[in-house]
This record gives C-alpha cells, structure tokens and sequence, in this order.
C-alpha cells in the first residue's frame, strides 16, 4: 500500500494511446460510490467523461492542460446545490426495509435542521468537503490498482457547468486517470512532503 503511494505522483502528461479497461472503471466508481460523506448525503455528482469532442471543450476552459483531453477518462465532481434530505430518507427506508419512523424519524429531522441553518455559501463548502473526500478514495484506489490520476483545480468551473450542462450542480474539482507517458519527467522525481516529526502532533 505505501509503496504504491511512493508511485503515484500527480501526472502531468499522460499516454493518451492507453486506456483504462471498464472493470477498473467500474471499480473506482464502486469506491467513490461507497466513499464516507456527512450523515451520508453525498451531495454530488460525478461525471467520467471520455467524449473527446466535450474533452476539447473543457480543455479550453481548463488553461490548456493536457491531462483534460490526454488521460483516459476525465472525472468531474459536481455537488449538488439543492440536497434533497426527503429523497435520501426514501432511500434509507428502501435499503434498509424499514420506516420513516422512531429514531430514524428525529435523525432526518436533525439533518434537515442543521442544513437549513447553512448560508448558501456554508452549503456550498460543506458539500464540496464531501466531493474532496470522495477524490481522495478515488486517488487512492487508482494508485492500488497501478492507474494514474491527477487532481486538478485549475479550469472555469462556471463553464464547465456550462459545457456539460449541469443544472442545480455545480463543478468543484476534476481529476483525470490513466497511465503516465514516458516522457513525463515528473514522474523520476523524488516526492517531497513534510517529515514525520513536522507534520504529526501527538496529544
């Protein structure tokens, strides 16, 4: 697991001749799919985009980065900017076989609660906290399975919602994912962060 970490570095150029296979996609939305988020909600939505020509698109509101057209798939988070607490309840009670009633009951009406005494920009950074962990698992999950992956917050998120079309959603990050091209010399660099006694506090 670490010396996967060690491996992975965020990919500046990718080998756009390789592809991801559908069952490691399928993968790595499962783990998105089952990433934490609070109370559950998952306020977000996540696009993975291969269309080339919706690729170029983005690319030009993305200054031009390379890994927006150049990476198998492009991965784009989204949150939600309506959370519908009725519809996830529903989806508790179906799940589980069970009603909406009894502690179940009070613990919606305290989400719905603590949501309602959000600012709309509150909503907002607290659903992007959720979108952010959710990138984590996925960055994680690629390295494990030897797949690239670049987390990237430089591009237009107004025209990413533009381009795809996004209504009561907005985008907060992307990441690409797919095998890094030789000629990527990031990737003989020795990773840098803080050392072990620099960055822990133990209480």
């Amino acid at each position: 697991m670490i010396e996967q970490l060690k491996w992975r570095y965020a990919v500046k150029k990718y080998d756009s001749s390789k592809k991801v296979d559908d069952e490691q996609i399928a993968l790595l939305q499962e783990v998105i799919r089952l990433s934490p988020s609070s109370h559950g909600l998952q306020p977000y939505k996540v696009l993975f985009i291969s269309d080339p020509v919706v690729r170029e698109r983005l690319r030009a509101v993305s200054f031009n980065q390379s890994q927006v057209t150049d990476a198998a798939v492009l991965v784009v988070f989204a949150i939600e900017t309506m959370v519908d607490v009725d519809h996830y309840f529903d989806h508790v009670c179906k799940v589980r076989n069970m009603q909406l009633e009894g502690n179940l009951l009070h613990h919606k009406n305290n989400v719905a609660a603590n949501l309602q005494m959000m600012t709309a920009v509150e909503k907002q950074h607290w659903a992007t906290n959720q979108a952010y962990i959710a990138l984590g698992n996925l960055l994680f999950a690629a390295a494990q399975l030897g797949i690239d992956a670049n987390p990237m917050e430089g591009f237009v998120a107004a025209k990413y919602d533009e381009v795809l079309g996004l209504k009561d959603l907005h985008t907060v990050v992307i990441a690409g994912i797919g095998y890094r091209h030789e000629q990527d010399h990031f990737q003989r660099f020795i990773k840098v962060r803080k050392p072990v006694e620099e960055l822990f506090i133990n209480i």
